[in-house]
């Protein structure tokens, strides 16, 4: 069995597929993006491309060294975003030419559902009350939110007022049950962070997501020390020499991204990293089906693993859903706010081809938007 074809795809809201086809007729699907850089991303896979045509899929580790390897200048959220969507499509192809699901051929299950959580709020939700009890209504146990908008960059008497009331009312709607997580966006100076996260302490979150931007990951080990809340970040962290310093910081959970940090090998590396600090695994997901279903791979195989992101319905979606590329949709049914194990070959799930080729090249070009404080000068999103 060789590789015969590779293949992109970018589709509506802002994803980008990868396939790759043998010789034998097998076809493995990655989801290789930079949210914002889709283009960008599309370029290295075809230059990684040139690396695996012709070549036996089964060496996924050999070719996993290889493209992350083989040029003198390496790493980066492009790079190795474009070998995590390639990787995922090789893995998906062992696991259909083996019979067995991927997290099988990684040890097998440790648990046969997976809790997930839903995203409630974009960055200045006035009914956030309401939509989190949308969400326990519709099943769902754990929320999502942005902690806050544009921050000043010390924040005012006014500013902790309304975040903490932001999550007083989702805490209201959850009850003491329910879990929800706050996510500071690296919106926050790191004096912010800790300014801030004492005031949400009472309310008991879940963990406070990327209290500071991942360039000062060495200012983390303050912010862990003065929280009281349990820290996450992760979802700009690319490889595990880039998560180990947060991981000696103290953090509680790692957030990769199976569509950024290096595909279902890499993030499986950092899941048993994480694991010798005692540290969880939440994979940041935001993305569309394949990078969900990558995700669960790693979520059944973990035993570290705490919850899982997913992006169905979120405010990202405009133009197109999860569901409308996958041909079984049950396959992402939640069950009482979780997922069931997945038992089809592979990464677990069917691509809709034709959807996915009729929408290539329809998606606009998504960017992150530009904010600005109210001096005029540059302001984090």
């Amino acid at each position: 069995m060789r590789i015969s074809r590779i293949e992109t795809f970018a589709v509506p809201p802002r994803w980008l597929l990868c396939r790759i086809e043998t010789d034998d007729g097998v076809v493995g699907w990655g989801e290789p993006v930079v949210e914002g850089r889709a283009a960008t991303v599309r370029t290295a896979v075809h230059e990684l491309a040139e690396l695996l045509i012709g070549k036996d899929p089964m060496r996924i580790e050999d070719h996993w060294q290889v493209m992350t390897k083989g040029s003198f200048y390496r790493g980066g959220p492009v790079l190795s975003s474009a070998v995590a969507g390639l990787d995922q499509a090789l893995w998906d192809i062992a696991g259909k030419a083996l019979g067995v699901p991927v997290h099988v051929l990684l040890g097998g299950p440790v648990r046969d559902r997976v809790r997930a959580y839903t995203w409630v709020g974009g960055d200045e939700p006035a009914h956030i009350g309401e939509a989190v009890a949308a969400q326990v209504e519709a099943g769902f146990t754990a929320v999502k939110m942005n902690a806050a908008g544009r921050m000043n960059r010390i924040a005012t008497r006014r500013d902790i007022d309304t975040i903490v009331e932001r999550a007083a009312a989702a805490r209201e709607a959850l009850g003491p049950d329910g879990d929800f997580a706050v996510d500071f966006h690296g919106r926050f100076s790191s004096a912010n962070a800790r300014l801030v996260l004492p005031h949400l302490a009472p309310l008991g979150p879940l963990f406070a997501e990327e209290p500071v931007l991942p360039e000062y990951t060495h200012l983390l080990a303050d912010v862990v020390r003065t929280a009281p809340v349990p820290i996450a970040t992760g979802e700009r962290l690319f490889s595990r020499t880039d998560a180990l310093p947060a991981l000696q910081a103290g953090i509680a959970v790692i957030q990769p991204d199976l569509s950024h940090a290096g595909g279902i090998s890499e993030v499986r590396r950092i899941a048993a990293l994480a694991e010798t600090f005692d540290v969880l695994v939440a994979p940041h997901c935001p993305l569309g089906p394949v990078s969900l279903a990558s995700s669960l791979q790693i979520a059944f195989c973990t035993p570290n693993f705490l919850i899982q992101e997913q992006s169905i319905g979120i405010h990202y979606n405009r133009g197109a859903e999860v569901l409308d590329y996958v041909r079984d949709p049950e396959v992402f049914a939640f069950h009482d706010g979780h997922l069931l194990r997945p038992t089809a070959p592979g990464l677990g799930l069917e691509v809709d081809e034709k959807a996915v080729r009729a929408a290539d090249g329809s998606a606009p070009d998504w960017r992150g938007p530009i904010w600005r404080h109210p001096d005029g000068s540059f302001a984090e999103w």
